[in-house]
């Protein structure tokens, strides 16, 4: 079993969701990074997110386009964010590492040569944001030899013709984009969920994680009382742009990364 799946299951006999945060490698810089990536797991992560940097993110809005900016400012390259994961490896071997990016810094590594790297780091899933369901074979197979579960992107948009087609190859989980639009500038509702999650569910027995539109403790918390998982990002980002130069920068958020955890942790709380 996967470490996804693993994961995935284990909380399902806990009988909560899985709050997912998501960083973007070497933002503002490597360091820094590293000590936040390291300090997920205790302050609540059941899952990570990291980002690839890359110079054409069309999906993320201006909080991650900047940290983006950031990272790549800092050196940040393919072979860097493998070695953040290959380190963070020595130490957990369970927390499940999920990687989001784009399909051009694959393609100038090369496709088989990425997934066995990324393998052999210690990567357990990837988000490929720009890759059509018609040209999956481009990635799919060379992961799956890999063991390593693509997870697919389901929109709003997504009518019912054509989400078995986006559904098929996919494993580990599915990423529900709540809003229609770029990450960080909307948000999602309870009410739009309710509709969403239960028609994604006829089609796929996967856990299906919220994103996009996902920024705060009670919007985590709505996420996953429908849906499995609730991944956070461009508020994140926004906290370490709000703290760049400051010697509590992780610490603040780590701490906000508790926060979002807590929400998580007590949504299916019964009274």
């Amino acid at each position: 079993m996967s470490r996804i799946a693993a994961r995935f299951a284990a909380l399902r006999r806990e009988g909560r969701g899985a709050f997912i945060p998501f960083i973007e490698a070497w933002d503002p810089d490597a360091a820094t990074s590293t000590a936040l990536l390291h300090g997920l797991p205790g302050a609540g992560a059941d899952l990570i997110e990291i980002g690839i940097p890359f110079t054409d993110p069309m999906a993320d809005g201006p909080i991650v386009q900047a940290a983006g900016k950031r990272a790549l400012a800092a050196g940040a390259t393919v072979v860097n964010v493998l070695g953040m994961v290959r380190a963070f490896r020595r130490e957990d071997d369970a927390t499940p590492i999920v990687l989001m990016g784009y399909l051009n810094p694959v393609l100038a590594y090369g496709v088989d040569r990425f997934c066995a790297d990324a393998a052999a780091s210690g990567v357990d899933g990837l988000i490929m944001v720009d890759l059509p369901t018609e040209e999956a074979d481009i990635l799919v197979p060379q992961a799956a030899a890999q063991g390593i579960d693509i997870i697919r992107l389901v929109a709003p948009t997504t009518d019912e013709k054509r989400l078995p087609l986006v559904l098929r190859g996919s494993s580990g989980f599915v990423y529900y984009v709540s809003i229609t639009g770029i990450t960080g500038t909307r948000s999602t509702t309870a009410e739009h969920l309710g509709e969403a999650i239960p028609r994604i569910r006829r089609a796929t027995a996967l856990p299906i994680a919220v994103g996009f539109g996902v920024r705060s403790p009670a919007q985590a918390a709505e996420a996953v009382r429908v849906a499995d998982a609730a991944v956070v990002g461009s508020a994140l980002c926004s906290t370490i742009a709000a703290n760049l130069g400051k010697p509590d920068l992780v610490p603040q958020v780590l701490d906000q990364v508790r926060a979002l955890a807590a929400g998580v942790r007590g949504a299916r709380v019964r009274a």
